[in-house]
């Protein structure tokens, strides 16, 4: 659990404000690796505080640009960046702990903004609300061609749902679908050849059936018999 820089209580979970002291704490980038903040304020606007938002070099593997809001610490994150860098900072984890990931979400508090549309810092046009991960608890903020907003806070949330294994959980669903979709396509190319074999045998029963009606009524019968068994 991340305590106060100010005061150093307890922070609430997915929270970045102090409930002792009020203080707004930004997550500690500087403890995942060293970060500078450009001296230009980059284009993009907040869409909670409606201000530019601030580019900082995280420094991943080279240059690692994304943008922060100085006021309400939320964090924009160009398309596939946020996976690269849970990908970079969480490592070694080979388990699923189920027990943690149902802690961690129940322990959630509500967002700070309840539930809201906003727009993207880039484009401007409202992003669609998408639930990161499996069990992540975290809905984050996607524009489909410019990246994702986290809120203060969410950023720490999925770092601990990364360490219970939340990434391996997601996998092993998505293998899960997988499956289920490939049964379900099997299922569904045996049907076409089922239906042509009735289509095929009623087809063939009322050719001769009208002939065999009038020349053998009990044999008719049979052959009527044997024809809707098939055809079941």
């Amino acid at each position: 659990m991340a305590n106060c820089s100010n005061c150093s209580a307890p922070l609430p979970p997915n929270s970045i404000q102090c409930d002792y002291c009020g203080s707004r704490n930004d997550i500690d980038l500087k403890g995942i690796n060293y970060y500078t903040t450009h001296e230009i304020e980059s284009e993009r606007i907040c869409p909670r505080c409606n201000i530019r938002l601030r580019t900082i070099d995280l420094k991943i593997g080279g240059k690692f640009l994304i943008e922060r809001c100085d006021e309400c610490l939320g964090l924009f994150f160009d398309p596939g960046e946020l996976e690269a860098l849970l990908e970079a900072t969480v490592s070694n984890v080979f388990t699923i702990n189920r027990s943690s990931l149902d802690n961690l979400n129940t322990t959630m508090r509500p967002n700070d903004y309840g539930v809201s549309y906003i727009k993207c810092p880039i484009c401007s046009k409202l992003m669609n609300r998408i639930n990161f991960g499996t069990k992540s608890g975290v809905i984050v903020d996607r524009c489909t061609d410019h990246g994702v907003w986290l809120d203060g806070g969410e950023l720490r949330h999925l770092f601990e749902w990364m360490k219970a294994g939340g990434k391996l959980l997601q996998q092993e669903r998505q293998e899960q679908i997988k499956k289920e979709e490939e049964v379900e396509q099997e299922r569904q190319s045996r049907k076409p050849y089922s239906h042509l074999a009735s289509d095929s045998v009623c087809s063939s029963f009322n050719i001769f059936g009208s002939t065999l009606r009038n020349e053998d009524p009990d044999l008719f019968e049979m052959v009527k018999k044997a024809a809707n068994f098939f055809t079941k």
